[in-house]
């Protein structure tokens, strides 16, 4: 037994190790000053971020990660959120696990790992668009988000992203010699029915833009051909996007599943909960709705056009998010696309060595998938 004991402990010794050098921690930054320009998370606190600072070649190219986590579309759901991490800064962890495409080592992260890579937390509610001065002294809700993006850019730009050479963020913001380009990491939601035909995520996001005022924020190319609300989602505002830009999505997007297709509103008895945690779980009939949404999610990337400033990697994994995480951004058994993995499909279209535009075949086929199982 004592034998055995000590093989198990060096087992789990060994599995630690590794963990350890496929990822790192990196502190949490707070922009006080933020506070005194009304820059602050739903709960009035400091916004922050993580920076892990560039060397060697990279010291002059910013990888700026604006981090994601869903939103509240009114009071009630946006104070269930706001003493919550996706809420307030008090309640954030004050290290974050750095990988994939944010590793600071060449064997992980080849073409990026000596930039200056950032780590923007997400702590507004609406995906760094609000902005409603007004602040209800009974819910003290503070809708900022655009402000927080605003301050972090000023801010990081004070700490050296002025000399930027490369940098992926927004062009406007940015000295006129950056060169800019855009990352979409598993942010391409569509407007999809749910389950029993209605119009869920279409209503969520027109409360989530009347909430925190992001109409203001959202492109005027968009806004005069069609309401606000829609204008929320990707597939309506991508055409006016001028930055080259590259999506990577699942088109079994398991946040889409659970939230948009097959929210609890739409299964309230739970007939999809087996599917939604665990892909294989689902019956035939459920894969065959399956099978219909991803065509749905492949025809509202028809206004992405084929330009070769534009590249998508769009896999058919039942997952979201695949760029954080060693094993799905860059390792011996990630996922694949015509034999290319997620992290050099997106080093060949930044410095421009090819261009990549890839679309899976239908689940089951692909065997290099990482299915998420909740």
């Amino acid at each position: 037994m004592e034998g055995m004991m000590r093989v198990c402990i060096v087992i789990v010794g060994l599995i630690l190790s590794l963990l350890s050098i496929e990822a790192y921690e990196v502190g949490l930054t707070f922009l006080d000053s933020a506070v005194a320009q009304g820059a602050v998370c739903l709960d009035g606190s400091a916004p922050a971020y993580h920076i892990d600072k560039g060397f060697g070649a990279g010291i002059d190219n910013w990888l700026v990660f604006f981090e994601g986590g869903g939103w509240c579309n009114n009071v009630t759901n946006c104070l269930a959120r706001r003493d919550t991490r996706l809420g307030s800064s008090k309640q954030m962890l004050t290290t974050e696990v750095f990988s994939g495409m944010f590793h600071n080592k060449p064997k992980y992260n080849p073409d990026f790992y000596d930039w200056n890579r950032i780590k923007v937390r997400y702590c507004d509610g609406a995906s760094f668009t609000g902005d409603v001065e007004a602040v209800d002294p009974k819910t003290n809700l503070h809708f900022r988000g655009a402000r927080i993006f605003r301050v972090v850019i000023e801010d990081l730009l004070a700490k050296g992203m002025k000399n930027a050479k490369n940098c992926d963020n927004f062009r406007s913001l940015l000295p006129a010699t950056t060169k800019v380009k855009c990352l979409s990491d598993a942010g391409f939601f569509i407007n999809a029915k749910t389950i029993i035909g209605t119009s869920h995520i279409e209503g969520f996001y027109a409360d989530v833009v009347r909430t925190h005022g992001s109409a203001k924020v959202l492109s005027p190319a968009c806004t005069s051909k069609m309401s606000p609300g829609l204008c929320f989602f990707p597939q309506n505002m991508v055409q006016y996007i001028k930055t080259p830009i590259f999506l990577i999505n699942a088109a079994y997007d398991s946040w889409q599943v659970k939230n948009i297709l097959a929210p609890g509103v739409a299964d309230q008895k739970g007939t999809w909960r087996e599917c939604k945690l665990d892909i294989t779980k689902c019956s035939s009939s459920q894969l065959n709705i399956l099978q219909g949404y991803r065509q749905e999610f492949l025809k509202a990337l028809t206004g992405f056009d084929n330009s070769p400033s534009r590249g998508m990697f769009i896999n058919s994994c039942y997952s979201h998010c695949q760029t954080g995480t060693q094993e799905t951004w860059l390792r011996n058994d990630s996922p694949l696309l015509s034999n290319t993995t997620i992290a050099k499909a997106v080093g060949d279209w930044y410095y421009e060595r090819g261009t990549f535009q890839k679309i899976d075949c239908p689940y089951p086929c692909d065997k290099t998938c990482h299915n998420r199982v909740f």
